[in-house]
């Protein structure tokens, strides 16, 4: 079996015998990869109305767990977008009756944005259709290699999660 990225690394091997062109083996296909994951993550929101964004901050309050509500600082630490980002996103989530906003009891000065049934319904329907297309694109490995493979992936990411990679 082969592929795209198989005709590209021959390519650079010919034209550049002098490099070691082995990472493209791997970070060619991760970056491919990640832009078909984008298109059907893109796919499965648009189809129940959202946007990605949108889902992103959805989600955020839906895993928050009971009552499904968080501070606008505790979104946008989550969802790594700016306080002016995070307040646009906010509104525009309200008008569209996804979240609500309320009063922090703790704070005088404080909100917290909650999510609405309406916005609980819908990131729940989204997420369980991105998982319905996401398990269609792992279909091709069984269990033990998909697990192989998140540990791999994981093995690569956590440096720039933790910020020691410079990234």
């Amino acid at each position: 079996m082969r592929d795209e990225v198989d005709q590209l690394v021959l390519s650079w091997r010919q034209e550049r015998p002098d490099l070691d062109v082995s990472p493209l083996q791997v970070l060619s296909r991760v970056s491919r990869l990640a832009r078909h994951l984008d298109r059907a993550r893109r796919a499965a929101f648009a189809e129940h109305g959202l946007e990605p964004w949108e889902f992103d901050v959805l989600t955020t309050l839906r895993r928050s767990g009971e009552p499904y509500e968080l501070s606008p600082g505790a979104l946008l630490r989550a969802t790594l977008v700016t306080s002016g980002t995070m307040t646009n996103r906010i509104d525009r989530l309200a008008a569209a009756r996804l979240v609500r906003r309320r009063p922090d009891p703790e704070d005088r000065r404080g909100v917290l944005v909650s999510l609405t049934e309406l916005g609980r319904a819908r990131v729940d329907e989204a997420f369980a259709d991105l998982l319905r297309r996401e398990h269609d694109l792992l279909a091709g490995l069984g269990a033990g290699d998909q697990q192989t493979l998140a540990a791999l992936l994981r093995t690569i990411l956590v440096p720039f999660d933790s910020g020691q990679n410079g990234a």
